[in-house]
């Protein structure tokens, strides 16, 4: 058990929850849209969002370029990304390697690292097969033509430059993502 402490408190960082708790963001991959919610009132709608290219479902392993389905919080937020600004999401979630462990993708002790980082709110390990590196982010200097082309990601979820920039007025480490 010492060893896995360790190993979270060396190589995690913790995430504060320091978004307004009531506001979440619905992510329906489907209709290619960010509804940003208060409680179950829609705000606002962000439109014509971008996926990962392989579609959206269950996440097999890194570079599938899959965007997971799933409850996810904000766990980091990248101001000097090269997408503009990153909102870094607490991928793979507990569920994700619940599934990931039954089906033989992840071993015990990665299944152990993913389950006591979402148990001390911290972001999850980053560096399994599972992948990491999820999130929400801008264009940066893309092309906006190839991002209302198709879905163009590695598994994130994209937003033009100006919904990002006002996205990022309203969410910060937190909020509660739920992809489905």
């Amino acid at each position: 058990m010492l060893r896995i402490f360790l190993l979270v408190s060396c190589s995690l960082l913790s995430f504060a929850v320091s978004a307004e708790p009531d506001v979440w963001l619905l992510v329906d991959t489907t209709a290619r849209k960010i509804e940003i919610k208060k409680g179950e009132q829609t705000l606002e709608i962000l439109s014509e969002i971008a996926i990962g290219r392989g579609g959206a479902g269950l996440k097999n392993h890194r570079g599938d370029n899959i965007t997971p389905f799933g409850n996810y919080r904000i766990g980091w937020v990248g101001e000097k990304s090269s997408f503009r600004k990153f909102f870094g999401l607490t991928y793979p979630s507990a569920e994700d390697a619940e599934i990931a462990l039954q089906k033989g993708v992840i071993d015990r002790l990665t299944y152990e690292r993913i389950m006591i980082a979402h148990q001390f709110h911290q972001i999850p390990p980053q560096d399994t097969p599972l992948g990491g590196q999820i999130g929400i982010h801008g264009l940066g200097k893309a092309d906006p033509r190839i991002h209302k082309t198709f879905d163009w990601t590695h598994g994130c979820i994209a937003l033009t430059n100006t919904q990002i920039d006002h996205l990022s007025q309203l969410i910060d480490t937190g909020t509660v993502v739920k992809i489905k």
